[in-house]
């Protein structure tokens, strides 16, 4: 077990992955790869698509040997639009390379695959990559390539250390967190003094690599030679130098002083001239003087046989008959500094074997849950425990339990399964497993054993994330059983039947094809807590929707849909309002790789794409000159919307108010667990309760947190008008929020929204006369902890007085659902364009009177309950139209979503760059020139409507010199008014007058929306009306 490795590669896009990959794979993996085709092949790229685009959309596995370990090595993507692959990787992995390219430096996905890595615990080694373009493409001296290095280090760190210190503070928040929740430039100190950096070439964790050459080292490898130099120079047994003594030396401000034959700083070389840092004069210079020596036309061939001299390479006579400049130097590097040994010498002594990696990542993959009734199961919980305690101790026994990881589902034609099985025998691979015999696709599950054997032909436990022991009657439909057709060991695109794999490997796994829809756990026991959801970092944003051709076909379109969600672990399906067969990927190269899989592969039928389908949100204008103004529109009586019931017992009163900035972010992202505290059912809420289903004191934790969140959050927006208005305004306004957070009916839409329902203030309400007010329920407040025990206690036993005494109150007491309907089905879809709402707060007044009439006559009252419809269904249908209609009343505004886009460009490009920005809405952030290279780094934040066919426009205008990154950012209101029409003056003059002024963004934007939608749009038929002419007339 100490001879298993398991380590994926991580970095941004073209940093370099697969080419290291085909470079370990060449010199360990048994023969597969030539080492001429290493670089060239990309050998775990095997799809067409990969070759096509020469970018990774998969990760791939493949096992190395090198010096009696096993290596199981992870390819992963470096493109944001595959970032679940990247997750896939990290969970089967216990430790990461993160390649970071030399001249490029660190990018956005570096962020992303760095925190991704810390998420799941894993071990990171840094890998700076390209060290070659610093030579022939930047022309750096050694010194400047030193400096360059240096702060690639020291950046890398800097973000580690933020992780590290985030995790810091969370330990000991009462100690350090400043009030405001801001780290302070103290408790910055008193974390570096604590915390070392991560990667440190003197621990041997970095590696500075050509990969495209195959050559690379680490300082250890140039430390060992300039020991042995060092010491046949000095005679004296008693001043040996240590090799670990030169490794600590050579990296940093470090230099040799050759009088005194010590190392020393820099206060040590004051009387000695052109003095080098160590790693400048004894690891950069030889390299640098080979490059010259081999490349340059002039290069001296001397000092190419002077490097080989000193550092004792031998068999190179062949290599250095070449006459290709390229070749020679490949060879003699390649045999100098062999990148294999550097890499997994690194990976065998900087990264933990499956042992000790499993003792410490078990806290992430399986936390551990606090039980309140430990005598209610307590051979349940033993044997959960038990098999919690095997995974920690990646116990490897027969007799231990199996667990195991399904991390995603991947889909290999059937051809390409192993024809023979483990003695020579033939196999029938086309009776496919589940019942797809008419399939050409075969599903495996990608694996890794945590505890115990996994043998072929083994009956084991499917658990979804949901799955509970401890309520094994309630969850049947989150429990399967299966038997595992047959174990591979997987070499790229090849598969190695296996009749048995023990834990700490990974594996891939047939049979489990109609039981696993992306990942599940799978254990030999029942009594075995499922393993934590993995973290995306991004979410599906890009919909289009999908219909066959011919209509003939769309039976074998949603057999092809049901595969390739299956296939691929981040696709979401699903069918909308209009019956329309929906499809979320990612971004365009994932959505254009899911199309081409689904017409070749999984569907086979020609399909119709539509345009990308856009999300929306619709908000109101914020008064910015006074926020108190805006408050009191809740407060007053007077600036309300009102609608009646077709019966005209129930009038509806609405004010509508827009929430802090802050405030509807927090309450965007954490729907989450909204759903989980407020009890709202939501698809992805499910992703978080495992985390603290079984807890009550854990879940009491996370709404106090939430609580203190929340808080701050409306302290924020009151921070930002401090310095505008007065301070007693402030307190006002402080006092006003705590007021309306005592009054939270209920979230939406979906009951976990950015929009908050607020309940009448009774004090204020407006006198109806013979009708009672629907007063609701501060539910959501007393689920945060807004309202204390006794209040809440004081208006339940008011509501249930008043319900006894007054039979109207008990009618009244059920229309509250009716309200709460109306308001979630507002907020799901607003008057603008039947989008989402966002960030606003609604006070809803019901007032119910008693029926006109005969009030006691019941066929009366039936006759009216036919004409009009439920009455229920009439108030739910008031508060509706009344929410919608305040917002129209409210300066209405459209919200769309906002990438974050980073460019990279050469400075003769710059113009043409911004022109395509410009054209596309986007707003630039910052530009910064990237030290040492001819590239501007470009950040600006691109409107999500514009963003289809950016990288293919920006491509053609720069030539393809430059290129993009796109991230979703966070969602931003259009300034524009979409109802605008001129009316002053000055505005005539400027937008034209009547029916010549010409619909704004927005405007065009809502037309676009509910045209997709089969909404009425207001347009003109007929543009210019005049006469026709023919077109043979000449005029």
């Amino acid at each position: 077990m100490s001879n298993i490795r398991n380590i994926c590669i991580l970095a941004h896009v073209d940093h370099g992955k697969t080419t290291l990959a085909d470079h370990l794979i060449a010199s360990c993996g048994g023969g597969v790869l030539h080492p001429k085709q290493a670089g060239r092949l990309r050998f775990l790229d095997y799809l067409d698509e990969e070759q096509r685009r020469a970018i990774t959309m998969k990760s791939s596995s493949i096992a190395l040997q090198f010096h009696n370990h096993s290596i199981n090595l992870i390819d992963s993507p470096g493109h944001m639009d595959f970032c679940s692959e990247v997750s896939t990787a990290a969970r089967l992995s216990d430790g990461a390379l993160v390649l970071v390219d030399a001249v490029e430096g660190v990018h956005i996905q570096t962020h992303a695959v760095l925190r991704q890595a810390w998420i799941e615990k894993l071990t990171p080694c840094l890998v700076l990559n390209k060290i070659d373009r610093l030579i022939c493409e930047l022309k750096l001296t050694p010194m400047e390539a030193f400096i360059r290095l240096q702060r690639i280090v020291h950046e890398v760190n800097g973000i580690m250390s933020t992780y590290k210190s985030q995790k810091y503070l969370s330990d000991v928040d009462s100690l350090l967190a400043a009030p405001s929740g801001d780290l302070t430039d103290d408790n910055f100190e008193l974390i570096e003094d604590d915390e070392e950096d991560t990667f440190q070439p003197q621990k041997g964790n970095v590696a500075f690599v050509c990969a495209f050459d195959g050559w690379g080292f680490r300082t250890s490898k140039f430390a060992e030679f300039c020991a042995d130099k060092l010491n046949s120079k000095n005679p004296n047994p008693l001043h040996k130098v240590n090799p670990a003594t030169v490794n600590k030396a050579l990296w940093g401000p470090r230099y040799y002083n050759p009088k005194t034959m010590m190392f020393v700083g820099k206060k040590g070389i004051a009387g000695i001239s052109n003095a080098q840092p160590l790693f400048v004069q004894w690891v950069l210079e030889p390299i640098w003087q080979l490059y010259k020596a081999c490349l340059e036309p002039d290069g001296d061939i001397a000092i190419l046989q002077k490097v080989i001299r000193n550092f004792g390479l031998k068999g190179l006579e062949h290599e250095l008959k070449n006459k290709d400049p390229k070749s020679k130097l490949q060879a003699v590097m390649c045999h100098w500094l062999p990148l294999s040994d550097a890499i997994l010498s690194m990976v065998v002594n900087c990264m933990p074997d499956p042992i000790q990696a499993q003792s410490f990542r078990v806290s992430r993959l399986l936390p551990k849950r606090e039980v309140l009734d430990e005598g209610m199961k307590s051979e349940v919980l033993a044997e959960a425990e038990a098999a919690r305690k095997s995974v920690e101790a990646c116990d490897s026994r027969p007799e231990a339990p199996c667990v195991a990881f399904v991390s995603k589902m991947f889909a290999v034609p059937v051809k390409m399964l192993p024809q023979r099985g483990l003695h020579g025998e033939i196999i029938n691979n086309f009776t496919e497993d589940g019942g797809n015999g008419d399939s050409d696709e075969c599903f495996l599950a990608f694996a890794r054993i945590f505890s115990g054997v996994l043998y072929a032909g083994q009956k084991v436990y499917v658990l979804s994330a949901l799955y509970d022991p401890l309520k094994e009657e309630n969850m049947q439909k989150h429990v399967q059983e299966a038997e595992l057709h047959s174990l591979y060991l997987m070499m790229g695109q090849g598969l190695k039947p296996v009749a048995f794999v023990k834990a700490g490997n990974v594996v891939a796994i047939r049979g489990l094809g109609q039981h696993i829809l992306k990942s599940a756990t799978l254990s030999s026991t029942k009594s075995c807590w499922p393993f934590s959801s993995m973290v995306f970092q991004v979410s599906p944003t890009l919909k289009v929707a999908i219909e066959p051709s011919d209509p003939a076909d769309i039976g074998a379109l949603m057999k092809g849909l049901r595969l390739l969600n299956r296939a691929d672990p981040f696709v979401e399906v699903t069918v909308s309002g209009r019956g329309e067969h929906v499809l979320a990927a990612a971004g365009e190269v994932h959505l254009e790789r899911c199309i081409k899989d689904l017409k070749e592969r999984f569907a086979k039928v020609s399909l119709e794409v539509s345009p990308p389908l856009v999300s929306f949100r619709e908000t109101i204008e914020c008064e910015e000159s006074d926020p108190l103004e805006n408050l009191r529109l809740l407060t007053g009586t007077t600036d309300f919307v009102e609608k009646t019931t077709a019966n005209g017992r129930c009038v509806v009163r609405v004010q509508v108010m827009k929430l802090p900035t802050a405030l509807t972010k927090l309450l965007d992202e954490s729907s989450e667990f909204l759903g989980d505290i407020v009890g709202g059912k939501m698809g992805k809420t499910y992703n978080s309760l495992e985390a603290h289903k079984a807890s009550i004191t854990e879940d009491d934790n996370t709404i106090e947190s939430l609580k203190k969140r929340i808080i701050a959050a409306v302290e924020k927006d009151s921070l930002y008008w401090s310095s505008q208005i007065d301070k007693d305004l402030v307190e006002k306004y402080k006092v006003l929020w705590q007021n309306f957070l005592k009054r939270i009916w209920a979230f939406g839409p979906r009951q976990v929204g950015p929009n908050i329902l607020l309940t009448p203030d009774i004090k204020k309400a407006a006198n109806v006369d013979s009708s009672v007010l629907l007063r609701g329920s501060p539910y959501v407040s007393q689920r945060l902890g807004f309202l204390d025990v006794e209040e809440s206690q004081r208006i339940r036993k008011y509501e249930a007085s008043m319900a006894t005494t007054n039979g109207l109150y008990q009618e009244v007491e059920t229309l509250e659902s009716s309200v709460m309907s109306g308001f979630q089905l507002a907020s799901a879809a607003g008057p603008l364009c039947d989008e989402p709402m966002w960030g606003l707060a609604f006070v809803v007044e019901a007032y119910v009177s008693a029926s006109t009439g005969q009030i006691n006559d019941s066929s009366n009252s039936q006759q009216q309950a036919e004409q009009y419809g439920m009455f229920s269904g009439q108030v739910m249908t008031a508060v509706k139209d009344a929410c919608k209609a305040a917002v129209l009343q409210k300066k209405p505004r459209l919200v769309e979503g906002m990438y974050f886009c980073e460019l990279n460009t050469p400075t003769e490009y710059l113009g043409a760059m911004y022109a395509v920005l410009a054209r596309r809405r986007a707003r630039v952030l910052k530009e910064e020139m990237q030290e040492g290279s001819p590239l501007f780094t470009v950040h600006a934040y691109l409107p999500v409507t514009e963003s289809f066919g950016f990288a293919d426009e920006l491509r053609r205008w720069t030539s393809g010199a430059s290129s993009a990154l796109l991230v979703l950012s966070h969602w931003e209101a259009l300034p524009e008014d979409p109802f605008f029409v001129p009316k002053t003056e000055e505005e005539k003059e400027e937008f034209g007058d009547g029916a010549s002024v010409l619909p704004n963004t927005a405007r065009k934007l809502i037309d676009g929306v509910r045209r997709r939608k089969g909404l009425p749009v207001e347009e003109k038929v007929v543009q210019h009306a005049t006469k026709q002419r023919t077109l043979a007339r000449k005029v």
